[in-house]
């Protein structure tokens, strides 16, 4: 593939973004029947800063620990140790909080995640309690934990696989999934270009353990013990990278992704970020087919100058619902 067809392709997704209004899919909408029919919706949340303010466009161009959440791949591109910790504050007080870290050892790079959802303690409400409820609360809670292993193969091309666990509680159910990610990424030469491809939360259905209780109409109270098996919300990604300018105190990149959930509609993202000086960063972007999401993304990343070979980044991000409101995402970002 030539540099200027690369660039095309790149060009071409960034201009496609621009044929409809802010509400409208770029891409037709063949998933909006599977919405809904996956579980562990909590893994499918970026879970970093920068990815949230490049729109989701991360798949390509992460270059944090954050790797381990959007492409495996990308881990064995870090330094000998990344490590970072996360939280996105929610609606309605929910919270969601991730921490990461990678090592490099010997050709391999090896790493681990913790990714959690807390939804709090919420009031149990009923048909027949009102909206005061029933006295009870109960709460949700959603962990992941994964171990991964990637390498780099060649100054060009590497690849990465993460092993998890996912778990969500609620009252008195439970379900536990284990889960694959698998990614690859390729460096185009020395053209500034890159390329990444992964599938995450591949797995078997999950089936839900033990059991609640609810009141009928006529005042009987019916114990519920079986439930469908739930799909883990399996997802494909393929983006595109690409350093517009890299010189001297100043860098662009734009990116571009391709994002196929099981359980809805496809996603064209679009992302860009401008670094000053290694120190200051801003960035921007845009997930098209998404519905609640009528308004960029935006945030910013200040890096501690003077470390040397070592790196401290803070990030945050703003990103906005239309129905549901604002969200704000906070991390901090080592290599070493």
């Amino acid at each position: 593939m030539t540099l200027t067809l690369r660039l095309g392709l790149l060009v071409g997704l960034v201009a496609a973004s621009g044929l409809g209004g802010a509400s409208a899919q770029i891409l037709p909408a063949y998933g909006e029947d599977r919405a809904g029919t996956a579980g562990f919706q909590f893994l499918e949340i970026a879970v970093d800063p920068r990815g949230a303010a490049l729109g989701g466009t991360a798949v390509a161009t992460a270059d944090d620990a954050s790797s381990l959440f959007w492409n495996p791949a990308l881990s064995a591109r870090g330094g000998q140790t990344q490590a970072m910790a996360a939280t996105l504050s929610y609606f309605s007080d929910v919270s969601l909080n991730y921490a990461a870290v990678t090592r490099r050892v010997g050709a391999f790079t090896v790493g681990g995640h913790v990714q959690t959802l807390d939804s709090g303690e919420m009031a149990v409400t009923t048909e027949f309690s009102g909206p005061s409820g029933t006295g009870q609360t109960f709460r949700y809670l959603g962990v992941v934990g994964g171990l991964t292993v990637s390498q780099a193969l060649t100054d060009l091309f590497s690849y990465g696989v993460t092993a998890k666990v996912a778990r969500e509680a609620s009252a008195d159910l439970a379900l536990t999934v284990p889960l694959l990610d698998l990614g690859v990424h390729y460096n185009v030469g020395s053209t500034g270009a890159s390329i990444g491809v992964a599938i995450r939360n591949f797995g078997l259905n999950g089936t839900t353990s033990g059991s609640i209780e609810r009141q009928t109409v006529e005042g009987e109270i019916v114990v519920e013990d079986e439930f469908e098996d739930l799909v883990p919300p399996t997802t494909f990604m393929l983006g595109v990278g690409y350093d517009v300018i890299r010189s001297g105190d100043h860098a662009l990149t734009l990116a571009g992704q391709l994002t196929n959930p099981n359980d809805n509609a496809e996603q064209l993202n679009v992302g860009a970020e401008y670094v000053w000086n290694d120190i200051l960063s801003l960035r921007g972007g845009y997930r098209f087919g998404v519905d609640e999401a009528t308004l960029p993304t935006v945030g910013f990343g200040v890096e501690v100058p003077g470390l040397g070979d070592r790196t401290l980044r803070a990030d945050y991000a703003f990103e906005t619902y239309e129905r549901l409101g604002p969200t704000h995402r906070i991390g901090i970002a080592l290599d070493f």
